[in-house]
């Protein structure tokens, strides 16, 4: 029995900012001290409060150790392990109350979150199935497999109002329901792990964290519709994800969880692996099951639809990662304990990546109907620096920027449709008054102009046309009648485009000319970029306050600033580049953007 239980957070973020080596020098010091026998020191999953990574969780006091360095190993080691002193300078701070947090749990950024899909994530070892196991893991396996019906799994997947995580929304149970329908005893289950949203990454961090629980529900999905193969298509740009997927698969084999008479039941059911070369359309579901058989990822008119004919013609169940967390705990704990969280057309929960201008940056899982304000004011600890909410943008490329007026919306299917965006897969973009709306929106076109697969005229062209439309008015060269065109092209391409890339893709246009009009019809007729974002309707000017430190024009990279000791400088516009090293050099706040 360990004395001590020490979490390092394994997650990408944490990984990247070298929580690997500070798991090292924990198991190294530990055996310095001779404390092996007293303390276990475990690699988890991502904890969710990215922002303050790498962090390290101490128990039985759950000292919430943030920003940890492999240096302050030495001092956690013997000042909290040996000497029993918490480590005060390492514990979190609150970035509104400014007090010092002892216990993560006792965060706003916990508390006001409820974890389903991520109740795994950060409290156990990805690489051990013991642990999973210890959590309840493959109790719903064991439950569906020996005391229920094919048919009773499905009803009970209905029941509970789930519905697909990974944009569409569509009911998961009545997709099982058309699966285990079609003809044919030769079917498939798949899960869509190929995240391509920017700022994205709630499904890598629920395979880096909890794989068995995808595992897990696949095999009680396969067992409802009567396949025996499933694939995992995940990102090749996940390694630790497809690392862990890899361990957990073989773990679940070695234990007779997966592949032949799983159980003893006479159930058959194995997994594979398939690697995505990073390709955005795939994500969509025909695009993918082409790259799984090999071909280029396109998609293919619907229907058929998959659940007919999908994967290598046969009848085929396709769910993303999220969607599949939730299945075990529908399964143990009742459609009605899950339908019991959410709306009445929205149940459940939803992991959202908060990202952006938001001062705790992470995962985030809250009830579906939860007001916008709650997750960007209370879980997300506000807008740093003193600055204003702008916008958030839900949905990444295919979703739509919910300005200020709107924070109060409900984060749901049915109230984001309404106001032109979409829940998606869960990114949540933050911006605050120092974001141009005109630049989000080509951001996001240029990424989705980049992602087109190219198969149909309407995205492969359209795009392209919109993003040129963008430029055109960013460098203030466009009219009010290119903005009329601009949006009359976008119904054209959401209207006729193939696939759900194409249909979506206008989105950001659409909403951001929805909402923030005023700031195009400024860099169109006034040629003025109000966030002092967009270089070529940008000017740096030298006010009074300047009191000739010189410190500017030693800066400027093309000598563009002239003045003499203790006098004003001057910015020659015609040389100036715009680069910004004289703004964000002066220590008098002596230059301004116009």
């Amino acid at each position: 029995m360990y004395k001590s239980t020490i979490l390092v957070c394994g997650g990408t973020g944490c990984h990247s900012n070298k929580s690997d080596l500070i798991f090292d020098k924990f198991q190294e010091q530990i055996k310095k001290h001779g404390i092996e026998d007293d303390v276990l020191v475990v690699m988890t999953g991502c904890f969710g409060l990215c922002a303050t990574g790498p962090v390290v969780i101490v128990y039985p006091e759950g000292a919430f150790y943030n920003g940890m360095t492999v240096d302050d190993v030495i001092e956690v080691v013997e000042e909290h392990l040996i000497k029993g002193r918490i480590v005060q300078r390492l514990l979190h701070e609150d970035a509104k109350s400014k007090k010092i947090i002892k216990a993560l749990s006792d965060t706003e950024f916990y508390q006001k979150q409820t974890r389903v899909a991520l109740r795994n994530c950060g409290v156990i070892n990805p690489e051990d199935i013991d642990e999973y196991i210890g959590k309840d893991g493959y109790q719903a396996l064991i439950k569906v497999l020996t005391e229920m019906k094919p048919e009773e799994v499905i009803e009970i997947v209905k029941a509970s109002g789930l519905r697909g995580r990974g944009g569409g929304g569509f009911p998961t149970g009545l997709k099982w329901q058309f699966t285990y329908n079609a003809p044919g005893n030769d079917k498939v289950v798949c899960c869509n792990a190929d995240e391509g949203d920017p700022g994205a990454f709630m499904d890598r961090s629920i395979l880096e964290g909890d794989p068995h629980a995808v595992i897990e529900a696949m095999a009680i999905a396969a067992y409802a519709i009567d396949a025996r193969k499933g694939y995992i298509y995940v990102r090749a740009e996940y390694p630790i994800a497809v690392s862990r997927l890899g361990i957990a698969i073989k773990q679940a084999k070695e234990y007779g969880l997966l592949g032949k008479n799983i159980l003893n039941t006479g159930f058959d059911f194995d997994l594979e692996i398939r690697l995505g070369a990073g390709a955005f359309v795939c994500g969509e579901e025909t695009a993918l099951m082409a790259s799984i058989e090999g071909r280029r990822g396109e998609p293919r008119p619907r229907p058929p639809f998959p659940a007919t004919k999908g994967l290598f013609g046969k009848p085929t169940l396709l769910n993303n990662v999220e969607t599949y967390a939730n299945i075990p705990q529908i399964i143990l704990n009742g459609p009605e304990w899950f339908g019991s969280m959410g709306t009445e057309t929205s149940k459940g929960t939803k992991v959202f990546a908060l990202g952006g201008k938001i001062v705790n940056t992470g995962l985030v899982e809250i009830p579906m109907g939860t007001p916008l304000r709650e997750i960007v004011e209370n879980i997300g600890g506000g807008i740093p620096n003193g600055k204003k909410f702008k916008a958030a943008q839900t949905g990444g490329p295919s979703g739509g920027c919910i300005p200020a007026s709107l924070l109060d919306v409900p984060i749901d299917y049915e109230n984001l449709a309404k106001i032109g965006s979409i829940v998606g897969s869960g990114g949540l973009i933050i911006m605050d008054e120092d974001n141009c709306m005109v630049d989000i929106a080509k951001f996001f076109l240029d990424f989705t102009k980049d992602e087109s697969c190219g198969k149909c005229t309407p995205c492969r062209i359209g795009t392209k046309r919109l993003l040129e439309y963008l430029e055109k008015i960013t460098k203030g060269n466009a009219t009010m009648q290119d903005l009329d065109e601009m949006e009359a092209l976008c119904y054209y391409i959401k209207d006729n485009s193939l696939c759900g890339l194409g249909q979506t893709a206008p989105n950001p246009v659409l909403s951001t000319l929805k909402y923030f009009r005023d700031e195009y019809i400024e860099h169109v007729q006034n040629k003025r970029c109000p966030a002092g974002v967009c270089k070529d309707l940008l000017h740096y000017v030298i006010t009074d306050k300047c009191t000739g430190c010189t410190l500017c024009a030693r800066k400027c990279p093309v000598n563009a600033i002239t003045g003499t000791v203790k006098e004003k400088h001057v910015i020659d516009q015609d040389k100036c580049i715009k680069c910004g090293v004289c703004f964000d050099s002066c220590r008098f706040s002596a230059i301004e953007k116009q």
